[in-house]
């Protein structure tokens, strides 16, 4: 069997899916709820602080800066890392990553994540499963994926693709919590925070990602709304971060900047918390002599993965898509996402930026034939915070299996 007759059995896979979906009224009802609200919750946002369009410009251009140059803005954050005390590793591949991450964390140890789908782009928690460790997911929407035994629906809203009630069966089946389907959502969270506290009260190693990561002083930006990245950060001995090389950015304002625009675009905005980490935890109230090693962890490592983002920066079409935050605006904004959520665009990433981001961490030749559902209607584009020119590169993607298949 050749490859494009692979990827034409896959694809017909994920039609028959997807016809699937377009009859799970649950699963719509929920899809288009969740779009829906982003949607309107991020128009008000803007209406309220029109500054923030202003600043979505500047992100865009210091992420251009970076990507023309980026295999030597690698090797400046490794070096500032150093200088602050962070175990820095730069990785590959995601199984280059997965080792190194092993050999920090070793066996049968107590995890706590914090969300981040670069962990869930290198399949972290299931390796780290198969080492013998516990690993819990913190952040709500990535439990009730872990424990519906689903992936994240959404970059941003991991469970948009479950109901209310949905989300408290899969809270009473698996995770053992009192509840009724007919309680309120409010009662659920608290349910969910009394049962994850004594996890991380517990846990060996914080894993966590970063939205964006500062050059001039190797300053980790993470933001969120729950809390529960500030325990995943600051609780345990170890804390590691895993994030994708594409996140660097020149210096701690710039780093800044990213942080404020990716939450105003995801919706909740002022974010709840902009976490700054730079360096593990430390002291030097005796004497002025700095110790490492107070309260929080011991030990900060940071992992660097590339998974095909360095070469896509010199691509004459995919360097465009490194400029990603990661807000999960053209998403919801899809017509197509929202009747299949995460299920279309790839492994990992869905919808128009999923297709793209599938080229770039897996291979140009996956993301082609996913291509072929694209309207090409450019909704996305017109709501890209830093201006992707998504549709133009699904174009490029769709001329190329065009061609594959003999067609010009």
């Amino acid at each position: 069997m050749n490859k494009t007759t692979s990827l034409e059995e896959e694809y017909r896979e994920l039609v028959k899916k997807i016809y699937r979906l377009l009859d799970d009224d649950e699963f719509q009802r929920a899809v288009k709820i969740a779009s829906y609200n982003a949607q309107i919750k991020v128009h008000e946002v803007l209406l309220k602080n029109p500054s923030i369009k202003e600043l979505a410009r500047e992100v865009e251009e210091i992420k251009k800066k970076v990507i023309r140059n980026l295999e030597q803005y690698v090797e400046d954050v490794l070096a500032s890392f150093k200088r602050v005390g962070i175990r820095a590793y730069y990785a590959e591949t995601p199984s280059e990553a997965r080792e190194y991450i092993g050999s920090i964390v070793g066996k049968e140890k107590k995890i706590v994540l914090s969300k981040s789908m670069v962990a869930e782009e290198i399949q972290l928690r299931r390796y780290l499963e198969d080492l013998g460790n516990q690993v819990w997911e913190t952040d709500l929407g990535e439990l009730l994926v872990q424990l519906s035994g689903t992936k994240p629906m959404h970059s941003i809203a991991p469970a948009i693709h479950l109901s209310k009630k949905s989300a408290i069966r899969v809270l009473r089946n698996k995770l053992g919590l009192v509840v009724d389907e007919d309680d309120s959502v409010e009662k659920v969270v608290a349910l969910v925070r009394e049962k994850l506290r004594k996890v991380f009260l517990k846990a060996d190693v914080g894993v966590s990602g970063a939205n964006s990561i500062a050059v001039d002083t190797g300053a980790i930006f993470i933001v969120e709304n729950e809390g529960n990245a500030r325990l995943v950060t600051g609780l345990p001995e170890k804390h590691i971060v895993v994030t994708g090389v594409e996140k660097i950015v020149p210096t701690t304002i710039d780093a800044l900047k990213v942080a404020l625009v990716q939450s105003a675009y995801a919706g909740p905005f002022p974010p709840s918390y902009i976490n700054i980490i730079t360096g593990p935890s430390s002291t030097a109230d005796i004497e002025h002599k700095r110790v490492y090693g107070a309260h929080g962890p011991r030990e900060l490592h940071v992992v660097l993965i590339n998974n095909g983002r360095i070469e896509a920066s010199k691509h004459s079409i995919l360097h465009n898509q490194l400029r990603c935050i990661r807000c999960g605006r053209c998403q919801f904004e899809c017509p197509v996402f929202r009747h299949t959520a995460n299920y279309w665009g790839g492994p990992v990433y869905g919808g128009p930026m999923g297709i793209n981001w599938t080229a770039i961490t897996n291979s140009i030749e996956s993301a082609t034939i996913l291509s072929l559902l694209c309207l090409g209607c450019r909704r996305c584009d017109a709501t890209c915070p830093v201006r992707i020119p998504l549709t133009d590169i699904i174009w490029y993607l769709k001329k190329k299996y065009m061609n594959t298949i003999g067609v010009t």
